[in-house]
């Protein structure tokens, strides 16, 4: 196992620790080996009868000290070592680092299970011994129509943040809000923890509440999986390739001042699985919508059915799944619910990962978009950082995608051990950039500026339109990237249920929401590389953080003023979307919209897109600066 020096010694270090103890401190099995006992007090001992006179000890002494000073002095020279006004020593720049720490920048693993733990025996722990006692059923909770005020969800209370930013403590020093004013965790884009959008985020005074004279008869609900580590195909500022930079060459600098728990730092982050805050994400946003929701589950014990969730095959997503489900069920949930797992590889057909069978989804020409011009705003808000903590760093020539990269690996550690030191090192501002830079990325790259945003998202809808309309698809609309096999079956694809649950990503989500065209959340795109725009609609962290979630309530309305027939409204992570970019959907203050003008409306945006086209063609000579789409279209096919 590979630690870090300093915390823990090696098997050989402990043993050769102890010979040297045992040979300075004779044991009492060796006195008695010897023909001494153990507890016999010698006639004469060293403090009775010193062997050394006072001036014997004082001149070795005084000898010793000049000893080290010639030594320090032959060996390193007269400006080998310098003070720092940190109060500390440092080699200075250009010279060997004598305490720099070889394993600086490692990566460090705590596998857990062990393989065969040796006291595993499952039998004799059995999970059911009986004796549960009573075990009577209550009403189930409809917070959603009952409670006065609907529940805001603030974060992470189990994440700590940095004590300063940018070296000035909360509250203080430039661009440094108060601490209950400005929350960090709401500035890491989709790296950011899910949180309630404020009210009115996306221009609807109203909150996920029923309205008044309504109730919710049905949701369909879409959320992404929870806190993760990093993807293996982290390229730009990938954390794990700025760790391996650091160590390649960890003997040849040193970090000073901030950046000083560099020099004994290791990298501890995984790849692609949930992070134990990841897994209690979905754990609580599970017990959230049992409490909102769960009086729907009687429509299920009226026809004798139970509700069937979906999922996919990759590991985050497979258990960001199962933990929603002992949230809302309980343990165990057997018999409770079905849950169905697609399976996300090439080839598939999967609307919960549409980008395996899209190719220009992979195509490296689309796919650079968006690092165009995150490249280009990092080194504008980046700049003077690098420049700032570069002064702190002798001995290795920061990048700005080295900088760019510790901002990433302060989310990270974050969210996967609780607290990150690289937090502290940015002040509010350049948190804002960070920010900005991974709304750049997902909008050109996932979002309206994507030219196969909506098309990934097309399936999806379509399916939604198939559960609204509960009616199975036709064949000829298996034209996206729906499932034929799953979709035509109603044991695995239920269109008469009145809860629906789907885990996918968060560049899904993001296509998802573009397909349905709420041309809010695009209003002030395309958004350029040089400035952040004012009153930004497009933000990342408030659309698809980790354990990110989309409410679509269906509902029933008495009151005159309100459409008659079913209704279905949009909630982002707690914030009502305004439907109106959705042809015939009314100005209405809760986002409320007829399902049957919904429905119309999205049929006619599916029947002018083009699968072929959009994810099986070659038009990358289209994409010249001309153009620049707000709803996630390709370019037309030339005439």
């Amino acid at each position: 196992m590979d630690v870090e020096r300093g915390q823990y010694a090696s098997y050989d270090e402990q043993n050769d620790s102890g010979a040297e103890h045992e040979a300075l401190l004779p044991s009492p099995n060796k006195l008695e080996q010897s023909g001494v006992e153990s507890n016999a007090v010698p006639k004469k001992s060293f403090f009775t009868q010193p062997k050394f006179s006072l001036l014997h000890l004082s001149s070795a002494f005084v000898v010793g000290i000049l000893g080290c000073l010639v030594a320090g002095y032959t060996f390193c020279g007269p400006f080998c070592i310098r003070n720092n006004n940190d109060g500390g020593s440092h080699a200075v720049t250009g010279m060997p680092n004598a305490l720099a720490n070889p394993d600086a920048g490692s990566t460090e693993v705590h596998p857990f299970p062990p393989i065969s733990p040796t006291n595993a025996f499952p039998s004799m722990f059995p999970t059911s011994v009986g004796y549960a006692g009573g075990t009577p059923t209550g009403a189930e909770p409809a917070l959603i129509a009952t409670a006065p005020e609907y529940p805001i969800h603030t974060g992470a209370a189990q994440l700590v943040k940095p004590a300063s930013l940018g070296g000035a403590k909360k509250g203080k020093g430039k661009g440094k809000g108060k601490h209950e004013e400005w929350d960090l965790f709401k500035y890491w884009g989709n790296l950011s923890p899910w949180y309630s959008n404020e009210r009115g985020t996306f221009g609807l005074d109203s909150d996920p509440g029923t309205p008044d004279t309504c109730r919710v008869t049905g949701l369909h609900f879409l959320h992404r999986h929870g806190a993760r580590y990093p993807t293996a195909w982290s390229s730009f500022a990938g954390p794990a390739a700025f760790a391996s930079k650091l160590h390649k060459v960890a003997d040849q600098w040193t970090a000073k001042g901030d950046l000083e728990f560099m020099n004994d730092w290791t990298y501890k982050l995984g790849e692609e699985i949930l992070t134990p805050f990841g897994r209690q994400q979905l754990f609580d946003l599970g017990i959230s919508m049992r409490l909102k929701y769960g009086y729907l589950l009687k429509n299920f014990t009226e026809t004798n059915t139970i509700p069937v969730f979906r999922t996919e095959s990759q590991d985050r997503m497979l258990h960001s799944a199962l933990n929603f489900a002992i949230g809302f069920f309980g343990y165990p949930f057997e018999g409770q619910y079905e849950q169905s797992i697609t399976i996300e590889a090439p080839e598939f057909n999967n609307t919960l990962a549409p980008y395996d069978t899209c190719s220009n989804a992979n195509n490296a020409t689309f796919g650079s978009r968006g690092l165009w011009y995150v490249e280009r705003w990092t080194a504008i808000y980046l700049n003077e950082t690098r420049e700032r903590l570069q002064s702190q760093l002798d001995g290795y020539e920061l990048e700005i995608e080295d900088v760019f990269a510790m901002q990433h690996i302060c989310a990270y550690e974050t969210v996967a051990i609780g607290y990150s030191k690289f937090c502290g090192l940015f002040t509010r501002e350049e948190w804002e950039g960070f920010d900005y830079a991974l709304d750049l990325s997902f909008w050109y790259n996932s979002g309206p500026g994507s030219p196969v945003a909506r098309i990934q998202g097309a399936g999806w809808v379509q399916e939604l339109l198939a559960r609204l309309e509960h009616k199975r698809m036709e064949p000829h609309e298996h034209r996206f990237s729906t499932n034929s096999t799953l979709n035509d079956n109603p044991i695995t694809f239920p269109v008469n249920q009145s809860l629906y649950v789907d885990a996918t990503h968060e560049v899904v989500v993001l296509n998802i929401l573009t397909a349905l065209n709420l041309s809010t959340l695009a209003a002030n795109g395309p958004l350029p590389y040089d400035h952040i725009p004012k009153n930004q609609t497009w933000k990342v962290s408030q659309l698809a953080p980790f354990a990110t979630n989309v409410q679509f309530q269906l509902l029933e309305c008495s009151s005159p003023s309100i459409s008659l027939g079913q209704q279905i409204r949009i909630i982002v992570n707690d914030a009502p979307v305004p439907l109106t970019g959705i042809r015939g959907c009314p100005e209405q203050k809760d986002g409320m919209c007829p399902v049957d003008t919904f429905v119309k409306a999205q049929h006619e945006i599916l029947d002018q897109t083009s699968w072929e086209w959009d994810c099986l063609s070659d038009y990358a000579d289209m994409l010249g600066p001309e153009w620049k789409t707000v709803t996630g279209d390709a370019p037309k096919p030339r005439k």
